[in-house]
């Protein structure tokens, strides 16, 4: 019998440099097929998965010729990326037998669907993964911000912050010998503490509206499925 999930429904922000595995730039097709079957396994427990994605992966091979441009067209090209890295997602996922839907908050309607809050909660109550591309479609904003505003809209339990380290350390654990990591914080920790784990205003918005951050390493094998079922993984951060 399978432990029972912790969260019901939760948002998964998966940066685009995730996607990259040890190449400089693109998309790793061993990489994104592991992410995708630790995301079925916990889908197999009945917990319903959004997923927002960045656009590093893509965008940091382009990102030198962005040098002096206007910054809403660097972060419109950066949201771009972002829609790639979905479809990509999203196909690797239904060739693994998941059934995932893309949408973009940006209107490329030949390619992807627009973001539609009540297309999104049917999704996610019929079982499929929703893939949220495109950021909030402004630009200024990052993909943390979009996270955490989906996050709300959906009503997502959670966020979980999918990064290359294993949860919130005091300091960088690669040149800090000494750094430990947290269990748990509080938002108003995190903030005096200045330990950055989201731009401001992704972290002011999870902090409004209570809704609770779990950052850890989406490279440590099982560990998406140990947070779901509330083990002790990663760095909880709640209000």
């Amino acid at each position: 019998m399978h432990a029972a999930p912790a969260y019901k429904r939760i948002l998964l922000k998966l940066s685009g440099e995730a996607l990259m595995g040890d190449d400089q730039f693109g998309i790793n097709r061993d990489t994104i097929v592991r992410m995708v079957d630790e995301i079925a396994e916990i889908t197999r427990l009945g917990v319903e998965v959004a997923v927002v994605i960045g656009g590093g992966n893509i965008f940091r091979g382009v990102a030198g010729g962005s040098v002096g441009m206007d910054r809403a067209t660097a972060d419109y090209m950066g949201m771009l990326a972002t829609v790639m890295n979905a479809l990509a997602l999203g196909d690797t996922m239904n060739k693994a037998g998941l059934t995932a839907r893309v949408m973009s908050a940006i209107a490329i309607e030949q390619v992807v669907e627009p973001y539609v809050r009540p297309k999104a909660l049917q999704y996610l109550e019929e079982g499929k993964v929703v893939i949220f591309a495109a950021g909030t479609g402004n630009p200024f904003f990052t993909t943390d911000t979009a996270a955490a505003l989906r996050g709300a809209e959906i009503g997502a339990q959670i966020v979980l912050k999918a990064t290359k380290v294993d949860g919130v350390y005091t300091g960088d654990p690669k040149k800090d010998p000494l750094a430990t990591k947290y269990t748990s914080l509080s938002f108003d920790e995190a903030i005096s503490k200045n330990l950055g784990i989201m731009d401001a205003a992704a972290f002011s918005l999870c902090r409004d509206q209570k809704l609770p951050i779990k950052v850890f390493s989406i490279f440590k094998h099982g560990a998406l499925r140990r947070v779901v079922l509330g083990e002790d993984e990663g760095t909880l951060v709640y209000a």
